[in-house]
């Protein structure tokens, strides 16, 4: 015998529900998608990474929230994502927010999204404003091939260390630093990047006192130096393009030990040196050799 419609032998389970990033301006108010105010007023739970911002900028869209508000940032990200993932599991629309630009790019919402998707639960977004692809359209650099590197380790070693490994890189870089710390990156740069490689500082965009500064990285690094200040994203040059006929053995020598510093083993690293270039391996080991005696027999 089959039960009745109100049974539970009968029942359907319950659907999942959806996790909804959603891109919020990263300046001007007047930026945002007009489906962000739709999500904040449909959305079953709102995810903000600032609670209080969130809510001044529904405010700023004349919106009300429906749904459960709570905090989701860096601090309690980790213990908060299993009940965000419950809740979607029981059918809710949860809204993801930041404070600017889309959620887990360099913000708030990997952990969220990988957890939903392990789940099968749907993940969505509204697009909306990027700093990163804003900063790129207006540095005046190459657009048609560019990687997004994300803030730099705050170590004076460790931040040019990462920026060696990335010397050869032939895409535009892109980059988010605080302003405290510019000066200091660029002159980095500066070291990993040579004096010369064009590059892009952008600051407060779409704000107020939106700037974009271009030139060689010596010149920005000494402009920087005096103070800079508002959210700031760094745009670099891709290194250039050389055949296997112009590089110099000293240069070879240097890009193997870029790559040794960035914690690869000499042989793998004499190997992608080797290939990038279009030369035989043996050619750069014996670059790396010659270097090596010449080194021991200088007094």
């Amino acid at each position: 015998m089959t039960g009745s419609p109100d049974s539970p032998q009968s029942a359907a389970p319950h659907a999942a529900g959806t996790l909804v990033l959603a891109g919020t301006p990263i300046g001007d108010v007047a930026d945002a998608p007009p489906r962000l105010a739709q999500e904040l007023a449909g959305a079953d739970v709102v995810a903000a990474e600032d609670t209080r911002r969130m809510k001044r900028l529904a405010q700023a869209l004349d919106v009300r929230v429906g749904g459960r508000v709570v905090s989701y940032f860096e601090g309690n990200e980790a213990a908060r994502t299993p009940e965000l993932v419950e809740a979607l599991a029981g059918g809710a629309r949860v809204l993801l927010v930041t404070d600017a630009g889309m959620p887990s790019v360099s913000d708030p919402g990997y952990r969220l999204v990988a957890a939903a998707v392990e789940r099968s639960i749907r993940v969505t977004a509204v697009p909306g404003p990027s700093a990163v692809l804003t900063a790129l359209a207006l540095s005046g650099l190459p657009v048609d091939r560019f990687c997004f590197e994300g803030f730099l380790p705050r170590k004076a070693g460790e931040r040019l260390s990462r920026l060696k490994d990335a010397a050869a890189e032939r895409r535009t870089l892109v980059y988010f630093e605080a302003p405290h710390r510019l000066d200091d990156t660029l002159a980095a740069m500066v070291e990993a990047f040579g004096a010369q490689r064009r590059a892009a500082v952008c600051r407060e965009l779409t704000k107020t006192y939106e700037e974009v500064k271009r030139g060689p990285l010596a010149e920005l690094a000494a402009w920087a130096a005096e103070g800079v200040r508002g959210e700031i994203t760094v745009v670099v040059e891709g290194a250039p393009e050389k055949s296997g006929d112009d590089l110099t053995p000293a240069e070879l020598v240097r890009r193997v030990r870029v790559r040794e510093e960035a914690g690869e083993r000499r042989k793998e690293a004499i190997a992608a040196v080797a290939a990038d270039a279009g030369l035989p391996k043996r050619e750069v080991f014996d670059a790396v050799v010659a270097a090596k005696n010449a080194e021991r027999t200088t007094p």
